[in-house]
């Protein structure tokens, strides 16, 4: 019964740990995938990308500041906790 219990475990760990090597391996084919479009974007990957003049306008306002991450949002294409942050960075930049 032990035995069976331990084979089993082992056959679990052995399957969990193809999973994850599988997931892994897909994930990269996605980035690269991701980083090709970007580039045919114009955007390079890891490299932040610059506020435009229309989002600098909207940020500019502190009342505007949810429409300039909306903004910025749909012309770079980020998250929104990334559009915050570049949005935050520009307005203490200043």
């Amino acid at each position: 019964m032990e035995m069976t219990v331990v084979v089993f475990a082992g056959l679990l760990v052995l399957g969990l740990s193809g999973s994850w090597l599988g997931m892994k391996s897909q994930m990269s084919r996605i980035e690269r995938k991701l980083n090709a479009l970007l580039r045919e974007r114009g955007v390079v990957p890891g490299q932040e990308s610059p506020l435009s003049d229309r989002v600098k306008q909207l940020a500019d306002d502190p009342s505007r500041k949810i429409e300039a991450i909306r903004v910025y949002r749909e012309e770079i294409g980020v998250g929104l906790a990334e559009a915050k942050e570049a949005i935050d960075a520009y307005a203490h930049s200043k």
